[in-house]
């Protein structure tokens, strides 16, 4: 558990403003996170947080005082990019971030709540699955549903995961629940707040995430390969 109990989000002003490099400083171990879950088959989910992170970053460093909030960096690229705007930059990039944050909510809150398959109570599929459905499935075409569904399958078993968290040391389950449980305080509350935000300032977009049809655009980040309707955006 001490993966991620050494990097806590902050907890939110009154006004729920999420300040950008910490959250950023906070969200940059979430890879190592995923990596607990299995490196390798969920390298899809890591790769597209490490992008939108790398790609927030650029944004924010180019002036931090005046990106100090994600809701800045909204405010100005709507007013930078005009009707391009939430299509582009930073935005765009946190759009998909929060979804992959949603994921990591999810499928941790499934735990602490106990929920499981109980004919096989040592598998994280149902957590992972209910993960998935809330976060990133309405936004996947129907063969990168089948994908992800098949890597749902993968999912290490429980114990293997909190041993993970806990940098290989052996720690009972109750006690690792409870610091989880802890960590969702400030972790969930910075996710619903960028949710709302992007509710508020009418930034959400949906749209389908296709399979690639080359190999080329295989190596391309999912981003690239978007079925894009603007009659979804709520901008029409």
């Amino acid at each position: 558990m001490a993966l991620l109990m050494d990097h806590q989000f902050r907890q939110l002003p009154a006004d729920k403003q999420v300040e950008t490099r910490p959250f950023l400083e906070a969200c940059s171990y979430l890879p190592y996170f995923i990596d607990c879950l299995g490196p390798t088959i969920f390298s899809p989910i890591k790769a597209e947080i490490t992008g939108n992170l790398t790609k927030i970053k650029a944004v924010y460093d180019t002036n931090p005082g005046k990106y100090k909030t994600l809701q800045l960096i909204l405010e100005s690229e709507k007013d930078m990019h005009g009707t391009q705007w939430p299509r582009v930059g930073a935005t765009l990039a946190l759009m998909w971030l929060k979804r992959g944050l949603r994921f990591i909510q999810v499928f941790l809150q499934s735990l602490v709540n106990g929920e499981r398959d109980e004919t096989k109570p040592e598998l994280l599929r149902v957590n992972v699955t209910k993960a998935y459905e809330a976060s990133l499935m309405h936004y996947h075409g129907w063969f990168l549903q089948k994908i992800f569904k098949a890597i749902m399958y993968t999912a290490p078993y429980k114990a293997e995961f909190l041993r993970s968290l806990s940098k290989g040391r052996e720690v009972k389950d109750d006690e690792c629940l409870d610091k989880i449980k802890k960590f969702l305080v400030n972790f969930s509350a910075t996710v619903d707040a960028i949710y709302d935000v992007y509710t508020k300032m009418n930034a959400e977009l949906d749209y389908t995430v296709r399979a690639p049809d080359s190999e080329e655009e295989a190596d391309a980040p999912l981003l690239r390969r978007q079925s894009f309707n603007p009659e979804n955006t709520g901008m029409t």
